[in-house]
């Protein structure tokens, strides 16, 4: 078989640390000797930025922010995608007792996902939003970089 797309859905959602990495690498290796691209499904945003070149952010069925690696990481604009990446323990010990995560609920947001659309933020990165949504989440970004 060589296949061109594999998806990998929660493929280390249920392993111990070291061997997700041992598993991750492996992958990487993989794509690197045939070529074939990876679909990435999971819940673990350290893993997803290490893995992935682009990313897509879904929450209840909708793609709520899309664009690279890059521009997810250093931007991100949507509620949801700042409180899963506000989520990610940090390995310095002193970092990790001031991190506040973020708390994102959808139901009492006020967020309505069928009203938003994909609006740009720059480059490939896109956020669903509404235009009120969009100019209140890109100034409110400006304030968490």
């Amino acid at each position: 078989m060589n296949p061109k797309l594999i998806i990998a859905d929660e493929c280390i959602s249920a392993l111990d640390v070291s061997i997700q990495a041992q598993v991750v690498n492996l992958m990487k290796d993989i794509q690197k000797e045939t070529g074939a691209a990876y679909l990435f499904i999971a819940h673990d945003l350290s893993m997803v930025k290490y893995i992935s070149d682009r990313i897509g952010v879904l929450h209840l069925g909708h793609l709520v922010e899309t664009g690279t690696t890059d521009e997810i990481f250093a931007n991100p604009v949507h509620p949801y995608t700042r409180s899963l990446i506000s989520a990610i323990p940090h390995p310095n010990p002193a970092v990790e007792r001031k991190r506040v995560s973020m708390h994102y609920d959808y139901f009492t947001s006020g967020i309505d996902y069928m009203a938003g659309e994909l609006r740009t933020v720059e480059g490939t990165h896109k956020v669903l939003a509404t235009e009120e949504e969009f100019e209140k989440w890109t100034k409110a970004e400006k304030n968490y970089r």
